[in-house]
């Protein structure tokens, strides 16, 4: 696979989902959550950090625990867990993290005097007679803090709303002051949940939660997740606490809405919730969101696509794809591991259901060992049509592909070029408990080319990786 950014960005075995992405001193550092493998809720995990040097996305260093469950003073016998954070950098040069417990609705903040912690506990988002916000009478509850500080205000972006409940408004602003705490102008909503939202450019991409905010010339984007759940939206405004305007969808975790290589109403990927921001490096804008594995909601990855904001101010929206931050299709020779799945489904359709509703029925993406193992992540319960999809590599005279395969399994792998096309090359293959390589001649177009993988037969196979040579 050489030395190239790819999807997932981090190592296969590293499970951050939420990401809220920063260029601080030439390098990007990720704040999110943390899941577990195999793990029975989200967010199992203490607060850790990556980054990486701004000028190559493929080599992301591992900063440590920044922020354990138990350092909320609410939270000494770590029965709740650490949900999306967010971080801002105050006057006084510190970095501010805020987050949210996943029992209790206040806003927590801890404080680090450099990106990567660790942080130390600062207190509760509170008003000046020390009411803690989402506990006062007529507040609601506090849920995925996103973060935007100006000169001595910092804008706090807040909220949940679920199809229906009319308890919930929308997303919500309030502005702190430059202690970074205390609230200076009380919460307004900015943008409207389902119930409120007839006659809006909001209706069928109203606002669920994961608000996170960021400025672009003397425009604010709200980037958010909709009440369809697998897609990130952007909303716009000339101000940061009103007048904000449905914008679009910038990427879908599923793929739907696409239609530049499939149907529009296709999903090419088990999507679910969505969470995750924009971020531009070296005049790059990128946006950071997370993909569903493991057959779960639990398990979820870290994911980079390369986005164009037009003169206009509007994104179009992006698909998936393994290459992620390249610049660049990937190389069309070598080994590449199965988790660079970009695109994974079967017959039935690919679609959001929740919790571990497709643990043994469809493909998935997985790995050996346990949580914190170093272990490749791979593809398992490839059944009848199962389809595993890869963009983009520049090809030039492959002429030969291998895959590495193990399982109960007597069929046979399709090779193709688009997910309905044609196979270029069939490889069969049988029952095998340990990886065990097949291969087959094939021709591959020179140039940009998505590589699709298809599995026919009986049984259950699991892929681990193909060559192309």
């Amino acid at each position: 696979m050489k030395n190239q950014a790819v999807n997932p960005y981090l190592p296969s075995w590293e499970y951050i989902p939420d990401a809220e992405p920063y260029v601080f001193n030439d390098r990007v550092y990720i704040y999110g959550s943390h899941d577990r493998f195999n793990g029975h809720a989200y967010c199992l995990n203490d607060y850790v950090c990556w980054s990486a040097p701004i000028n190559d996305l493929a080599a992301w260093r591992y900063e440590g625990v920044i922020y354990k469950k138990t350092d909320d003073p609410l939270n000494k016998e770590a029965n709740m867990c650490l949900y999306a954070p967010d971080v801002s950098v105050g006057p006084d040069g510190r970095y501010y993290l805020y987050y949210v417990l996943d029992k209790v609705s206040v806003v927590s903040v801890a404080v680090s005097d450099t990106p990567a912690g660790k942080y130390e506990f600062y207190g509760y988002v509170q008003d000046k007679d020390g009411g803690r916000l989402g506990e006062r009478v007529g507040d609601e509850p506090q849920f995925d803090p996103g973060v935007l500080t100006e000169g001595t205000k910092t804008y706090l972006y807040t909220g949940f709303c679920a199809i229906g409940d009319q308890s919930r408004s929308g997303t919500m602003a309030t502005v702190l002051g430059e202690d970074m705490l205390t609230i200076i102008e009380e919460t307004v909503t900015i943008t409207p949940s389902e119930p409120f939202s007839k006659g809006s450019s909001f209706e069928g991409h109203e606002f669920f939660e994961a608000p996170s905010i960021r400025k672009i010339g003397d425009t604010y984007y709200l980037i958010y997740s909709s009440i369809v759940m697998h897609e990130l939206c952007y909303a716009t405004s000339k101000h940061p606490t009103k007048d904000f305007v449905y914008g679009g969808v910038i990427v879908s975790n599923n793929d739907l809405h696409i239609d530049s290589y499939k149907p529009a109403n296709k999903p090419m990927y088990y999507g679910g919730n969505n969470h995750g921001s924009i971020v531009e490096i070296r005049d790059q804008w990128y946006i950071f969101y997370h993909r569903h594995t493991n057959g779960s909601n639990f398990s979820r990855q870290g994911c980079i696509e390369p986005i164009e904001i037009l003169a206009d101010g509007t994104i179009p929206q992006v698909e998936m794809t393994s290459s992620g931050a390249n610049d660049k299709p990937l190389d069309g020779r070598g080994e590449y591991p199965a988790y660079l799945a970009c695109n994974l489904f079967c017959d039935d359709e690919a679609m959001y259901t929740g919790d571990l509703w497709m643990d043994t029925q469809f493909p998935k993406i997985t790995q050996d060992g346990k949580d914190g193992d170093e272990e490749i992540g791979y593809i398992a319960n490839m059944t009848e049509s199962a389809t595993a999809g890869f963009k983009y590599f520049d090809c030039q005279g492959i002429q030969k592909i291998t895959i590495k395969v193990r399982g109960y399994c007597d069929g046979a792998f399709e090779v193709k070029t688009s997910w309905d096309g044609k196979a270029l090359a069939k490889i069969p293959v049988k029952f095998t408990n340990v990886w065990t390589e097949y291969s087959a001649d094939i021709a591959i177009p020179d140039g940009r080319q998505a590589i699709y993988i298809t599995y026919t037969g009986n049984g259950k196979a699991n892929l681990a990786s193909f060559i192309l040579e």
